[in-house]
């Protein structure tokens, strides 16, 4: 006897419709699944302070947009310099840890198939201007679904935003041979005791998912406060 398909099943509690996925759904479902079932992952949820952030934002000159996911982007290459073993993938034997002297960073962007990965090559040596210009120009090209293959490889680990849209925290899978993924959520505005009184201070939510075989919690908190440090001194990036 044949099993029923998923809609024949659910048909008997009420109208179905069947939406067969597309082939990079299909794709995605693959790859996902492959790095949650093939990587013991942890994650690290913090906030970092990033008061000084908006305010070095509001003295760029009048014209110039410059969104706190770039500034991320160099605060995250900083912090990958300072702690190499999230810049590095897992041989498949298990057996060696490739550190890559290079610092290639992906931006998960939402795009009518889904979401793409460009990445934006050598973010290390690459000023805010021509980082915000590249993804700018990767996003609209990544929304008429025009990425090739070429400015979605070579990542050494991605960061996913919901500032746009919203949460407080997530845990985000991560973009396998990578060892990381940083989620990042919107800044709030929140009291922060400063050791005589509390002071509104922003704060942006950061969620790392980690390779716990490479990384161990206490070097994924003390990244996530490097990436804070780097963004307190935004005038540096």
């Amino acid at each position: 006897m044949t099993q029923p398909s998923p809609e024949e099943e659910f048909a008997a509690f009420g109208p179905v419709e069947a939406a067969p996925m597309n082939n990079f759904q299909k794709v995605v479902a693959r790859r996902l699944t492959q790095s949650w079932t093939q990587i013991p992952h942890v994650t690290h949820h913090d906030a970092v302070d990033v008061t000084a952030l908006d305010a070095h934002r509001r003295t760029l000159p009048a014209g110039v947009k410059i969104s706190p996911l770039i500034y991320l982007v160099k605060a995250l290459a900083r912090a990958m310099a300072a702690y190499p073993q999230f810049n590095a993938s897992l041989s498949q034997d298990g057996k060696t840890l490739v550190r890559k002297l290079y610092c290639h960073i992906g931006i998960a962007v939402d795009g009518p198939l889904g979401l793409l990965v460009p990445v934006l090559h050598d973010a290390d040596r690459k000023d805010v201007a021509a980082l915000a210009g590249e993804l700018a120009a990767l996003s609209a090209q990544a929304r008429d679904k025009g990425l090739p293959m070429s400015v979605m490889s070579g990542g050494c680990i991605t960061i996913t935003s919901l500032g746009g849209i919203g949460g407080t925290g997530f845990t985000p899978i991560i973009n396998q041979p990578e060892v990381a993924i940083l989620g990042v959520t919107p800044s709030r505005v929140q009291p922060v005791w400063d050791g005589s009184a509390f002071q509104p201070r922003s704060m942006m939510p950061l969620s790392l998912s980690y390779d716990h075989r490479v990384i161990n919690g206490a070097d994924a908190a003390r990244f996530v406060k490097a990436i804070g440090q780097a963004l307190a001194q935004p005038e540096l990036l």
